[in-house]
């Protein structure tokens, strides 16, 4: 490669640095198990996002050691191959999913590419730049390796027309196919109506992949005004969760009735409660309300994130991920839950088409800010401070140019 990588490393709690990067070469690097890796490429990454996930262990919410790498939203450019990569070509753009996959697993074989049983020695599922994820090298860099580069990763059929909605296609390495997932667990489809917790990045994005699957209404809530006019400028109904009143009135006041058909948590284990306690942690107050407002029978999707460790959990069990859940009222009204990785091939390909026919933009919806990869620690800063934008970095300025 003609020029140094860099990246964006996590320095302590509150604190990333863009660092020189030792150069990304075709190798696997295991303890006990470095090898050359024939079925991977270099590549040169031509977008790579901020993601509410990393501000997690960015916060110190998580163990991810000093020294990490972030980055697990990519979408690059092929700069060099393995010897056993048959099906992409120097030159070609991709999207990486986050999820890293065999391809060979059971797991994958089955299409269950969040948790691969081949990537990561301590637990299935991998993802690049990211804590207990099999210490992959994240993407937050000018060059990054991709394994199983043939399974992995989606080729843009055409660059100049990729170049073109490259704010749009850059989402999908994780946070349209994340949000569109809790969509589709949660049972959204023509007429639904649809409660989403949330109006960061994802839940933006699940709340336009709502619009995408037909939902009759789709509602949002948070606590910060600042996205959730973020929302309404696409067509949501919204709450602000500060103000008073249950959330089953409060939806009551929308739709005519105190539930909805289908209910989504986009935000995961640092929830707050709402109303007097808006400035209190409430790990559960989510999962509670995703409980209390869906319909007999329906559906609740959580790509919101839940940790198994949480250094800065608000009491002993949250430490370890116990929360406390009404799951008897959960079983009472036979709800459904899904929860896990997105797994981002099972639907990448067919947003990918959504987006080159002009059907959707998630990059409006999601407020899509295009910033150098030297800016990304104020791009983390504005992010924790709850701006209403979904953050990209361009390190080598080619979204600029395009």
């Amino acid at each position: 490669m003609s020029d140094r990588n860099r990246g964006v490393v996590y320095v302590e709690p509150g604190k990333v640095e863009v660092q020189e990067l030792e150069d990304a070469k075709l190798e696997l690097k295991h303890p006990g198990n470095n090898r050359i890796c024939q079925h991977g490429v270099i590549l040169k990454v031509v977008a790579t996002n901020i993601c509410g996930s990393d501000q997690h262990m960015v916060r110190g919410r998580t163990t991810a050691p000093a020294g990490l790498v972030l980055g697990h939203e990519i979408t690059g450019q092929v700069v060099e191959k393995g010897r056993d990569v048959e099906f992409l070509e120097i030159g070609d753009i991709v999207s990486v999913p986050f999820n890293i996959a065999c391809g060979r697993c059971r797991s994958c074989k089955a299409g269950h590419t969040g948790v691969c049983l081949n990537v990561n020695p301590a637990r299935p599922g991998a993802a690049y730049g990211y804590v207990d994820m099999g210490g992959w090298i994240g993407g937050q860099a000018r060059y990054v390796m991709v394994p199983y580069a043939d399974f992995n990763l989606l080729k843009f059929p055409d660059r100049d027309q990729a170049m073109e909605k490259i704010r749009d296609l850059a989402l999908l390495s994780d946070i349209f196919p994340t949000g569109y997932h809790g969509a589709v667990t949660a049972g959204v489809g023509p007429g639904s109506t649809v409660y989403i917790a949330g109006a960061g990045p994802v839940g933006l994005a699940c709340a336009a992949s709502a619009h995408l699957l037909g939902a009759a209404c789709v509602i949002v809530g948070d606590l910060i005004e600042e996205r959730l006019a973020q929302a309404r400028k696409f067509g949501c109904e919204t709450i602000d969760l500060k103000q008073g009143g249950s959330l089953p009135e409060r939806i009551a006041a929308i739709l005519g009735e105190p539930q909805v058909d289908c209910a989504v948590d986009c935000v995961g284990f640092e929830a707050r409660g709402h109303g007097a306690q808006a400035a209190v942690e409430r790990p559960a107050t989510v999962l509670n309300q995703m409980m209390e407002v869906t319909r007999v029978a329906g559906g609740v999707g959580i790509p919101g994130l839940y940790v198994t460790d949480d250094p800065g959990g608000v009491d002993d069990a949250a430490k370890t991920g116990n929360l406390s859940l009404r799951i008897g009222l959960g079983w009472a009204k036979s709800l459904h839950f899904t929860t896990g990785q997105c797994p981002v091939m099972r639907y990448h390909r067919q947003l990918m088409q959504a987006i080159l026919w002009g059907k959707t933009s998630p990059s409006i919806a999601t407020n899509v800010t295009v910033i150098g990869l030297e800016d990304a620690p104020r791009g983390y800063q504005d992010f924790d401070k709850g701006a209403a934008k979904k953050f990209i970095l361009d390190p080598h300025g080619m979204l600029g140019a395009a």
